[in-house]
């Protein structure tokens, strides 16, 4: 029967410390210790890589969790902005509303890996819709 290896202490307080975010990777291996070399090999090792590739999609689907959760609060925000006295934050934040669908669809291809995208849901504004909008808000900020 096969021995069942596991990382070393050092390794997984290596791991804790470089995916803590409270020191970059070069005090990470002052801290423990640990020189380029060593470090280097852990990089070829297959269990190292496999614990810290999971951390790094650990870290990653964590990431996303948080901008999925404040996503509805920042679009509110942004909307609010429209009502800005100040002009150009008005529109840039009129800009970002309406350029948003074609952001959203890009990284649908993106995570899809397609090259086209057929979600009828996405929907692009023309450049002649977009200006349209801009001047109607305009015009009602004037009146």
């Amino acid at each position: 029967m096969a021995r069942k290896r596991y990382l070393y202490k050092r390794q997984l307080e290596v791991l804790d410390d470089l995916f803590s975010g409270e020191l970059d990777e070069q005090s990470v291996l002052k801290k423990h210790k640990v020189g380029r070399s060593v470090y280097s090999r852990w990089l070829e090792d297959k269990l190292f890589v496999s614990e810290f590739s999971r951390r790094l999609e650990s870290a990653r689907l964590q990431s996303e969790l948080i901008i999925a959760r404040y996503s509805a609060v920042a679009a509110a925000k942004l909307v609010q902005l429209t009502e800005s006295a100040k002009e150009e934050t008005a529109r840039r934040a009129c800009l970002d509303i309406i350029s948003q669908p074609k952001r959203a669809a890009k990284e649908q291809e993106q995570s899809s890996g397609r090259g086209n995208v057929t979600d009828e849901r996405v929907q692009q504004l023309s450049e002649q819709t977009t200006s349209r909008i801009l001047a109607a808000l305009a015009e009602e900020r004037k009146g």
